[in-house]
């Protein structure tokens, strides 16, 4: 039970009061069976019973066992006479007080099991969000999105019937201390019997661990394919190639359909196989011990009670646990996750604080993918206040450069450098502060243009937003909008075009007075009226803060101060002419 001290090691608490109040209710399941063989004694008109009632149950005749004997020396010393009616609410407050406690254990694996998955959804989230740019690239989103939905799930589930198993366990063991106590003799065979029966039905526990491992393979990849098609689809509609997708995933959702035949299949085996094998030696032995040893009706009636439900709930153990193991390989596929991504982490914090007053240089860059080279000797000064363009073909490294300033990569040698102070010495948290960032996909929330302005910040306001919005030359058309401010804007913004979603990112960018805003090929979606209000804008805000923009577009190449072209690992710096075009 690996996955459970896992758990229990991880939730100590929680684990406490379930197995106390577990424990609390086998014990009361205990008091009412005790009462049992005395009550069918009175039932049948036991002499034994009649006669001890008669003398104040000082004598133990011929016709009781042990067991009962103490039963009925308990019951006197605590001055209950054993008479029907006592003997029956003893067997109903029992009940009563397991039901309490076992209520109150299942509240708590409830509970225990809620914050399981949160805890994990949480923990795996965060790990991701603090990993490196690199360790991020390559992971897929579906594997992701699986993890914080269908493995968090799983392992909740498997926490549960872990808790569960334990329950029926505790169960066995009340049932099978009565049952010791009446007969320890056909106990010890009845014990046997059930090892035997577990033992030959472990192999179906073992089929269904290697369906759930391979269910949760298969899970992870088909959430993977079906997330990058989603965010393809139209693509493959326009050209008629949503089929080939459709190839794929049928696929692999026809597999994992195989994995979870096989998890049903075997569940149901065991569930009847145990049933029969259980009443086959539970119908033996009351044969036995009425024919071989001629043990009284009364007490062989409660060994079958007894016995027939100390059985019960050991299949019932062994059910719970096939279903822990259908969902463990989730939570230990999780747990590696979540290793891999804090293996990864990114140190943010420890170097002293930036500033941007002066310039950003790259001093002899060097920088690989993947050993294919990027940068070979890279040099390159971008002034504070000024508005920088980067130009040059697909893979140039324009977006490393914007990459490498960030500090989301770091270079292999040589220095990026902050008004003189490497980077690398510099709180890289803080540095991020100072940062506005406009990325080529334009995302919005399905939410209001206000939270997709401020993203729900609490130190932002209302006058922030429009502010943010004038500055990026949005005010005009959110403020005809139907409900201005709060209209929302629709699965991805498509309730508005390209170039309105694109400046409305750039007001998110720049709603937090960045001292750095960059532009990553940000104009590209615009409309030309709408690239000249950007550019207007954009020239405003020279000056007062530094612009880094990668552009092939004339506004934001004739607007920039300086423009470097990006070829073969190096910049060259080149002169803009008085109509603003790069020479």
């Amino acid at each position: 039970m690996k996955l459970m001290l896992s758990f229990f090691r991880a939730y100590r608490l929680h684990t406490v009061l379930m197995l106390l109040a577990l424990l609390l209710s086998g014990i009361a399941e205990g008091v009412g069976l005790s009462a049992l063989l005395p009550l069918l004694n009175i039932a049948v008109g036991g002499e034994a019973s009649s006669a001890a009632a008669e003398l104040g149950m000082g004598v133990q005749s011929e016709a009781q066992s042990g067991f009962e004997a103490a039963v009925l020396n308990t019951l006197d010393g605590l001055g209950i006479a054993p008479t029907l009616g006592n003997m029956l609410l003893i067997i109903v407050a029992g009940v009563a007080l397991k039901s309490v406690f076992l209520l109150i254990a299942q509240r708590q694996v409830g509970y225990t099991a809620a914050q399981v998955g949160t805890d994990l959804r949480l923990q795996m989230l965060r790990a991701v969000l603090r990993s490196k740019w690199e360790y991020f690239l390559h992971q897929p989103v579906g594997k992701l999105t699986n993890s914080l939905a269908t493995e968090a799930q799983r392992s909740s589930a498997s926490f549960v019937h872990g808790a569960t198993a334990i329950t029926f366990l505790i169960q066995a063991v009340i049932y099978g201390a009565v049952a010791f106590a009446l007969s320890w003799q056909a106990s010890l065979v009845a014990i046997g019997a059930g090892a035997v029966v577990i033992g030959l039905s472990h192999f179906l526990v073992r089929i269904t661990r290697k369906a759930g491992r391979k269910q949760t393979n298969l899970m992870t990849s088909l959430i993977a394919n079906l997330t990058d098609t989603l965010q393809s689809v139209k693509p493959l509609k326009a050209m008629a190639r949503e089929h080939l997708a459709d190839t794929v995933l049928t696929h692999e959702t026809r597999r994992l359909n195989k994995a979870l035949r096989v998890q049903v299949l075997s569940a149901a085996v065991l569930d009847s196989a145990q049933e029969l094998m259980f009443a086959l030696f539970i119908c033996l032995g009351i044969y036995v011990a009425l024919e071989g040893y001629g043990m009284a009706l009364t007490t062989v009636m409660v060994l079958v009670v007894t016995l027939g439900r100390a059985f019960s709930f050991l299949g019932k153990v062994q059910k719970q646990y096939q279903k822990l193991v259908q969902g463990e390989s989730a939570y230990w596929a999780m747990q590696d996750s979540i290793a891999a991504a804090n293996d990864a982490r990114e140190q943010l914090h420890g170097g002293s604080t930036p500033s941007l007053d002066s310039s950003i240089r790259f001093d002899q860059v060097n920088f690989a993918y993947d050993k294919h080279p990027v940068f070979n000797g890279l040099t390159l000064e971008i002034p504070a206040g000024s508005l920088t363009t980067l130009i040059g073909p697909s893979g140039a490294g324009k977006t490393t450069i914007i990459d490498l300033t960030i500090g989301l990569l770091r270079p292999d040698s040589g220095e990026v450098q902050l008004d003189g102070r490497s980077l690398e010495a510099l709180d890289i948290r803080a540095w991020r502060d100072m940062i506005g960032y406009v990325p080529q996909d334009t995302v919005l929330l399905h939410d209001s243009v206000l939270h997709n302005v401020t993203l729900g910040d609490p130190a932002l306001s209302t006058a922030d937003a429009e502010r943010a919005l004038k500055a990026a030359g949005a005010w005009d058309f959110v403020a005809r909008l139907p409900e201005g401010l709060e209209t929302v804007v629709g699965e991805r913004g498509g309730k508005l075009s390209g170039g309105q979603r694109q400046r409305i990112v750039i007001a998110r960018a720049l709603v937090n007075n960045p001292k750095l805003l960059i532009l990553d090929e940000a104009t590209s979606a615009l409309d030309p009226d709408s690239e000249a209000a950007v550019r207007e804008s954009m020239e405003q805000l020279k000056g007062h803060l530094t612009i880094l923009a990668i552009s092939h577009n004339r506004a934001m190449v004739s607007a920039a101060d300086h423009v470097y072209q990006l070829s073969d690992g190096s910049a060259r710096l080149l002169e803009v002419d008085s109509l603003g075009l790069a020479k």
